[in-house]
């Protein structure tokens, strides 16, 4: 064998590799294969772990935007039945009054219904008329069939008693249900 200086050479100027024995040669490759699927099943582990990840905020991002538009349809149609309730005109109270039902169901519908006839006498004798307008609205519970919204509305009521006007603030807290797509007023009750 030829002397080889520390740079590998050999003394004749031809490069040397030193001679690995078969043995360590194997033990070599087996380490460096152990890393190479040691390292395989971490990317896989982790590819795993980042797509559960990203499937469960996905679902978490949804059922935010779901309950987000939910709560948007059940805010809407709480302000209109309240407008609706509180913006009655003796000139056209048959239409108001269908206006009321079209959003109410339940025993709201029925109690408001029978008292139409009797209402409609009254609102026309006294030439009552009322201008809604809500003011605030606020959801005080709400789940997938069904909500309860607080509603703080003014009316401006005119009547042969009060030909200039008289305002008006209600508290309403009206309960809402999901039926056949729509959110429908079940009860209302004035409260404070």
């Amino acid at each position: 064998m030829a002397a080889r200086g520390t740079d590998g050479m050999s003394a004749g100027g031809v490069l040397t590799r030193p001679v690995i024995p078969l043995r360590r040669l194997g033990g070599r490759l087996a380490t460096a294969a152990g890393r190479g699927r040691a390292t395989a099943v971490t990317l896989a582990v982790a590819t795993v772990a980042v797509t559960a990840l990203s499937g469960w905020l996905c679902l978490q991002v949804y059922d935010q935007r779901t309950e987000a538009r939910r709560h948007q349809d059940i805010l809407a149609a709480a302000r209109q039945s309240a407008l609706n309730f509180t913006s009655l005109d003796h000139r056209h109270y048959e239409r108001d009054s269908a206006n009321v039902l079209k959003g109410a169901t339940g025993d709201f519908k029925k109690q408001f219904a029978a008292q139409t006839g009797e209402l409609t006498k009254l609102v026309a004798a006294n030439r009552s008329v009322s201008e809604g307008q809500v003011l605030e609205a606020g959801i005080a519970r709400a789940d997938e069939r069904s909500a309860r919204v607080l509603v703080v509305a003014d009316s401006k009521v005119t009547n042969k008693a009060a030909p200039e006007g008289q305002s008006r603030t209600y508290r309403l807290q009206l309960d809402l249900v999901l039926e056949k797509g729509r959110w429908l007023t079940s009860d209302v009750e004035f409260v404070g």
